[in-house]
């Protein structure tokens, strides 16, 4: 789509988050990450002579879960495929057709009287 000066518009749904929110939320995806690991190292002790089981399970979810923290973390800024694309071509204007009911005749007569062809 070209304005007045002539420069391209783009339609902005396609496009990307800024850096610095992309950054801040895997950060927080992170600090979340290993807030429940803490909270899960901190079971494995308390039930440790309690419940051996789940203790267990925590402790298993204590040591996995710095692993899939990294990689939520780093899992960003990849292209979507399946975006729009972010240009709109220019439309195009339609072109008038004379109408059915004007004839060449019918066109003589709305121009001025010095324009007209002479008839015979």
């Amino acid at each position: 789509m070209l304005r007045h000066g002539g420069a391209e518009v783009y339609r902005i749904t396609g496009a990307r988050r800024g850096l610095q929110e992309d950054v801040r939320g895997r950060q927080r995806r992170y600090v979340i990450s290993m807030g429940i690991r803490t909270i899960s190292v901190i079971l494995t002790v308390v039930l440790w002579n309690v419940e051996r089981y789940v203790a267990l399970g925590t402790l298993v979810l204590g040591a996995l879960l710095p692993y899939v923290a990294v990689v939520i973390a780093n899992a960003g800024r990849e292209n979507a495929p399946s975006l729009p694309g972010t240009f709109t071509p220019a439309a195009t204007r339609p072109v008038l057709t004379p109408g059915p009911s004007e004839t060449p005749e019918a066109a003589d007569e709305h121009q001025p009287e010095d324009q007209q062809p002479e008839r015979a």
